[in-house]
Order: C-alpha cells, then sequence, then structure tokens
C-alpha cells in the first residue's frame, strides 16, 4: 500500500512544480480571456439598461488581427464548425483532441491499483458552407479484456461518439440530424467525451457513459435556437429519433428496436441580469424493449440549476425516471441527483478545490433498473491543478456506500490535456 501511494504523491509534485513552457504567453491568453468576461458582462449590463449601444465595443474587444487562423474552442460551443474568412473557400476543416492517464487505487475488494489509459479522443469540425456545418467526434479507450476470448479481443474499441450535419437558418432556427450526446442533462451537453473539460476527474455515476439511467447517446433529428426574450436568453431543443437499444445503454444505431420513436424537449434560459445562472428542465419520452426486460413505457423527467463563474461555480441536477409496464397497472418512480460546487482560489487561481455529493434511489419495483442500477450515496473531494491553459491535473477522494456491501474509499488522480 505505501508503494501505490508513492505514486499519486509524484503526481502531485510533478503538477505543482511543472512549468508552462511560454508562461508569459499563458498569462497573455487568461488576462484575454478575462478581458472578454467583463466586456460580456458589460454588454449584458447595458443592454439590459438600454443606455448606449453595446454590440459595436464587444465586436471592437474581440475582433481578432487580419488573417487569423481559425480556432476551435473548448468550451459548450466546441462542436460548433470554426470561424473562417468570408473569403475563405468551403469546406474548411478543424482537428483537435482530448486524452488523460489516470492511476487509481481503492479497497474495493478485487479492484485493481495502477495506471490506466484514458480515452483518446478526435473532434472534427468543418464548415461546409455557411449554414452548414458538420461535427464528429470519436473515442479510442482501452479493453479490460484485451487479448482475450475467441477471436482474441482487441486492445482497443473505436466508436463514434457523435456525428451531425447541422443546418443553421438563424439564431432562432438550426436543424441537425445525427448522433448526440442526448440533451437531456446539462452535464451531458456541457463536459462532452474528454475530461479537460470538466472541473472534476470523473462524471456523475447517473451521466456516466455507458449509464443504464439515462440514454446517453440520440440518434435522430433535432431542432434548437434560442431567443432574447427580454433579456432572458430562451434555449430550446425539440427531437425525435431511435429510443435505447435493446442494451439498454446503447443508443439504436442501426434502427429502434420497436419502431417506436423516442422524443425530447428541453428549455433553459440565461438571463442577462444574473450572467452566468442557467436554469432548465426536460423531458424524454419512450418505449423500451431490452433483452431480459419486459416492454415498459419511459418517461424522464429532469432540471438543473447552473452558476457557471469559477468563484465559485455550481452545478446541479435532478432525475426522474418513471416506468411504466402496458397493462400491467404497474408504474415505478427511480431518483437520481447530484450537486457540485468548486471554487478558483483568487490568490493561486491555478487550484480549483470542489465538491460533489450524489444520490441515487432504485426501488425494488422497478424491473428495468433492478440488478444493473444499483442505490448510491456518495461523496468526492478533490482539486484541479491547471499546469497550463491546456493540461490540468486532478486529485479525487471519492467514498461510495451502497446498501448491503462494505463501503468503498477510492483515490484517483488524472492528467488530462487538449491539443
Amino acid at each position: 500500500m505505501r508503494k501505490t501511494l508513492l505514486i499519486p504523491f509524484f503526481f502531485l509534485v510533478t503538477a505543482a512544480t511543472a512549468q508552462t513552457p511560454d508562461l508569459s504567453q499563458t498569462e497573455l491568453i487568461r488576462q484575454l480571456v478575462r478581458k472578454v468576461e467583463q466586456l460580456e458582462k458589460r454588454l449584458s449590463e447595458l443592454e439590459a439598461g438600454r443606455s448606449v449601444p453595446a454590440a459595436p465595443v464587444l465586436a471592437a474587444a474581440v475582433t481578432p488581427p487580419a488573417a487569423p487562423e481559425p480556432a476551435v474552442t473548448a468550451t459548450a460551443q466546441h462542436d460548433h464548425a470554426p470561424a473562417v474568412e468570408p473569403s475563405a473557400s468551403y469546406p474548411f476543416v478543424r482537428f483537435s483532441g482530448f486524452t488523460d492517464i489516470n492511476f487509481t487505487s481503492s479497497d474495493q475488494r478485487g479492484g485493481r491499483a495502477g495506471f490506466n489509459e484514458g480515452q483518446f479522443i478526435l473532434h472534427l469540425s468543418a464548415a461546409l458552407t455557411p449554414r452548414v456545418v458538420y461535427f464528429g467526434e470519436v473515442s479510442v479507450a482501452a479493453r479490460a479484456d484485451a487479448g482475450t476470448g475467441t477471436p482474441p479481443a482487441t486492445g482497443f474499441n473505436v466508436e463514434m461518439e457523435r456525428s451531425i450535419i447541422r443546418f443553421e437558418q438563424s439564431d432562432h432556427l438550426k436543424l441537425s440530424f445525427g448522433r448526440y450526446h442526448t440533451p437531456i442533462s446539462y452535464w451531458n451537453t456541457q463536459f462532452h467525451h474528454g475530461f479537460w473539460l470538466q472541473t472534476t476527474a470523473g462524471r456523475p455515476e447517473a451521466v456516466q457513459f455507458g449509464s443504464n439511467f439515462i440514454p446517453v447517446h440520440f440518434v435522430g433529428a433535432l431542432a434548437e435556437g434560442s431567443f432574447a426574450a427580454s433579456g432572458l436568453n430562451l434555449n430550446y431543443n425539440l427531437g425525435v429519433g431511435n429510443g435505447r437499444g435493446s442494451v439498454l445503454s446503447r443508443a439504436g444505431d442501426f434502427g429502434d428496436v420497436n419502431n417506436n420513436k423516442a422524443w425530447l424537449a428541453t428549455v433553459f434560459v440565461k438571463p442577462d441580469r444574473l450572467y452566468g445562472l442557467q436554469l432548465g428542465g426536460s423531458a424524454y419520452r419512450d418505449k423500451i424493449n431490452a433483452i431480459g426486460r419486459p416492454e415498459t413505457r419511459e418517461w424522464i423527467h429532469s432540471a438543473h440549476v447552473v452558476w457557471s463563474k469559477e468563484k465559485p461555480e455550481f452545478i446541479a441536477e435532478f432525475f426522474n425516471v418513471n416506468h411504466r409496464q402496458p397493462g400491467a397497472g404497474v408504474s415505478v418512480n427511480s431518483q437520481a441527483m447530484y450537486a457540485q460546487v468548486a471554487y478558483r482560489l483568487p490568490r493561486a487561481d491555478q487550484w480549483k478545490p470542489y465538491y460533489r455529493y450524489e444520490y441515487t434511489h432504485i426501488p425494488l419495483a422497478d424491473s428495468i433498473f433492478r440488478g444493473i442500477v444499483s442505490n448510491l450515496s456518495g461523496s468526492t473531494f478533490g482539486t484541479r491543478y491547471d499546469i497550463s491553459d491546456f493540461a490540468a491535473a486532478k486529485f479525487e477522494y471519492r467514498r461510495q456506500v451502497r446498501p448491503g456491501i462494505p463501503n468503498i474509499n477510492l483515490f484517483w488522480a488524472q492528467m488530462s490535456f487538449t491539443f
């Protein structure tokens, strides 16, 4: 045990002493980001008060030098096509990526301690015309069963995570078709594959990739848009597509298993007067025909409240999943929630401590989730250290309490990158 603890200690020392290749350039970028945030806030205040036209101010602040190199951001809008000059030829394509290396150690019986390769994520964003854009996301992940079986399993799984073609009529209406991260969860649409994007080393259990609790992926069509709505900045998503596959954690990539299309609706607001606040809710409807499970109608409702600033950062979501078997008169509700708070330290802003509490309750009468989704009461304590604007080290301690089994304590160290 002492030897295994030396390795995460090495992670900590390395992160604390690492130096950015060009410190002055990094600091300049940080100052520019802070300045843009200040200008955005000022713009919102001016527009709310209708004092003076503020658009030219922001335009002047963010106008790049002549003939800039287009870039893809790594925020919630990182799946948009890259900006191009009016004279640029189409299609215009840009690549970016993420990866991470992890060390884990726990007291779980039969658990493994050691290093593991995270996902290698490749993003492709392309402007095909001024109004038609494409986004693709591919992941490569190591397999625990590599080399076993007949024929032997490959060492890595390659997965098409997202593939979306979008037609942008206006800010009010954008139509797209493809494979999405289902937009019924804030976390699921804000923090995609690539752990560098999020504060924490891991995702909440309810929205983990491969989760059975909610459909993380969705194949179909989506309409989305936004309206000023007197400063509320109302956003919506309306979608129809294939529901869950015969394996509950998989999307209907090859078609709908029961020819009963799933649909979803999401609405959220981002008020100008409370810059950084987001409030919203979602509804999802489907019919499930999973292997070994009875045919069931599924309703999912969710709500979220977010303060996206970093001093502090706050994210909370609640999910209710209702399962009803037609003709059986059985209707049961399962719930999950999490709340996370983080704070970037004012005089050491490379450090960002955080805490998350999560809870899941699955009734015994839920025949869909029984045996594959378990009750949980868990806490996560950790801190993120930004080595540079493109690399971060994270250190987490998790405690998971589940009925009928010993409590689990887990240490997780992660180095995550974007490029």
